[in-house]
């Protein structure tokens, strides 16, 4: 009776520790930023053979880059994290993890992650990994307390994935890359200002100020957000224009686009929380329906 307690005791305690560090590396943010630079390798790569020691080097020193960086992310900000109802159950902030636990479970994970990049895919890659690293923890996260600039400044290690994948599989940063990049640089906007309207009450209380407009949830704003979005339309169809992909995908990415844009009008209507918490959803539909288009859609 007690070796069973004793067992469900170890199996209880390691399913804890096992959840703490999967919260810590933000373990779904991670895949989607994983699933996105997968996605620029497999756009990227027009080889006779896959390659697939890149692609699996990619991913999996891509997981570890994105996931070391919301570890650190969650290191610097745990104090804040405390303040806000979203963040305050956190590892950090209860304490599950101690804070010098995860100063070596992040340091680990980002030289693992380098490596493999660095074995596996090729320099410039791996350089833009820990670029993407560098913005993301020290120049971003320290900006948001700072003001709206932060959007701009974490829109560009958010749209480095597809960016990665691409360089792993070719080598070079061309202007279909530099494509695929603009389109999740683009995507940002509308994604992470409905994310702040809609946690705007728990973002205050930590002094983050990423909303346009002096912080408001107004007019104003909400023109903003139609005005990103609208953007997404021309940029969609950029890769059949350039024939990277044919014209469904072109018409998919347009579909979605204004499917996108209308979700932005209702904001402005009535500028509540109901209609931004629609637009963050639609985000988060909108970048892979539209990714996986154009690979099922790519040209030889």
């Amino acid at each position: 009776m007690r070796t069973v307690e004793l067992t469900d005791h170890i199996h209880t305690r390691w399913s804890s520790r096992i959840k703490s560090y999967s919260e810590l590396i933000k373990l779904r943010l991670s895949a989607f930023v994983t699933l996105s630079a997968a996605f620029g390798y497999i756009l990227g790569d027009r080889g006779v053979n896959f390659g697939w020691a890149g692609f699996v080097g990619l991913v999996l020193g891509g997981f570890l880059i994105s996931g070391a960086s919301c570890a650190a992310n969650e290191i610097m900000e745990r104090d804040l994290d405390k303040l806000m109802k979203r963040t305050q159950n956190r590892p950090l902030p209860l304490q599950t993890i101690s804070v010098k636990e995860a100063y070596w479970f992040t340091s680990i994970v980002a030289i693992i992650g380098v490596m493999l990049l660095w074995v596996f895919t090729n320099p410039l890659t791996t350089g833009l990994g820990v670029l993407s690293m560098i913005l993301y923890v020290f120049v971003y996260t320290p900006m948001k307390r700072v003001g709206p600039i932060a959007v701009f400044v974490g829109a560009i290690p958010g749209a480095l994935p597809p960016l990665l994948g691409w360089t792993a599989a070719t080598g070079t940063i061309t202007y279909e890359a530099l494509i695929i990049f603009g389109i999740q640089f683009i995507w940002q906007f509308p994604h992470f200002w409905a994310i702040a309207w809609v946690s705007d009450e728990d973002y205050k209380a930590a002094g983050f100020k990423l909303l346009p407009s002096g912080g408001a949830k107004d007019l104003n704003t909400a023109i903003q957000i139609m005005i990103y979005t609208l953007f997404l339309l021309p940029l969609g169809l950029l890769p059949s224009y350039f024939g990277l992909t044919g014209m469904t995908s072109g018409i998919v990415a347009t579909v979605c686009g204004v499917l996108f844009l209308a979700q932005t009008f209702s904001l402005m209507r009535d500028c509540s929380r109901k209609s931004a918490l629609k637009i963050m959803f639609g985000s988060f539909l909108y970048l892979p329906i539209v990714q996986i288009a154009y690979l099922l859609d790519k040209l030889p």
